[in-house]
């Protein structure tokens, strides 16, 4: 059974894990979102296709669900003491990737290729693909400020009134073939519970996307329980978006392409077309039992 993910960076990995106890890596792909991308510090971060290698590669800090376990931060100190304006804490090995990125890009690599590379080196099997190759990102638009999604999260801790969400970026934005090939290959795709705003409509606004999902069989997984989300600023984005903070928006946003919506047991709100199970995936052994209750599903 060959599964294609649409990721952003903590929610859906989290799922993938689970996915992983039940198929091989060969079988698995994963479209993931580059909107949050950024150049910065001298290299290029993109963090949730990192989130995504490092998961595969068995060097996730699955405690905080970004970064490498174990990582150090003596450069991310040492441009502090220097009196550089480091609102991004990235350790050493997780730098010297960003860097190693950066090269290849300066080099004429597309993304994809880069990822490719970079997935080989550190013995992924597993198919990682950008969503784009294109310039296309997240901005938020906060007074009289238009900035990067990564200051308004992570500088600002999301600490700020969102007037608008603003993608910044090519005119046309391009699902890239790698990634329009993996959703018409796969037997089943999933939405994991990733950011509908933020991680996973940018993956959606690729052309192609949308009618690849339309022709393949889709499973969405709701991020929220209730009217919160179970992590992260989807809440305040989905009010901006015009949309509903629930199970309900999300949804409405996945419902033309989706053949089988999953909410948590937990979930206040009851959808027609929604199934419960438990998403709330604190542990490998939750993650592993909901990947087997929507294969079950499926086949």
């Amino acid at each position: 059974m060959k599964v294609a993910f649409l990721s952003g960076g903590t929610g859906t990995p989290k799922l993938i894990r689970g996915f992983r106890n039940h198929l091989s890596d060969n079988d698995i792909s994963v479209i993931v979102n580059t909107a949050e991308d950024m150049w910065i510090y001298g290299s290029h971060l993109s963090p949730d296709i990192d989130t995504v290698m490092y998961l595969f590669a068995g060097i996730l800090n699955t405690d905080s669900w970004w970064g490498i376990k174990g990582d150090t931060t003596i450069t991310n100190d040492t441009l502090k003491d220097l009196g550089e304006d480091v609102y991004l804490t990235l350790g050493d090995r997780d730098r010297a990737l960003n860097i190693t990125r950066a090269r290849m890009l300066n080099s004429g690599m597309t993304l994809t290729g880069a990822t490719r590379e970079l997935c080989k080196r550190l013995g992924i099997s597993a198919n990682i693909l950008p969503m784009t190759n294109s310039e296309y990102t997240t901005y938020i638009k906060t007074g009289d400020l238009l900035i990067h999604f990564q200051e308004y999260w992570v500088k600002n801790r999301g600490n700020l009134d969102i007037e608008e969400v603003v993608r910044v970026g090519d005119d046309q934005v391009f699902g890239t073939k790698e990634t329009i090939d993996a959703i018409n290959n796969a037997d089943l795709v999933v939405i994991g519970p990733s950011n509908p705003v933020t991680s996973i409509s940018p993956i959606l606004e690729c052309s192609g996307v949308k009618d690849a999902l339309k022709e393949s069989f889709v499973v969405a997984v709701s991020p929220f329980i209730g009217n919160e989300p179970v992590s992260g600023p989807a809440k305040a984005l989905m009010k901006a978006w015009g949309m509903t903070p629930d199970s309900a928006g999300t949804y409405k946003l996945y419902n033309e392409f989706t053949d089988l919506f999953i909410q948590d047991i937990r979930d206040t709100i009851t959808l027609e077309d929604g199934i419960k199970l438990d998403t709330l995936m604190k542990t490998e052994d939750v993650s592993s039992k909901l990947a087997g209750e929507i294969i079950s599903r499926v086949c």
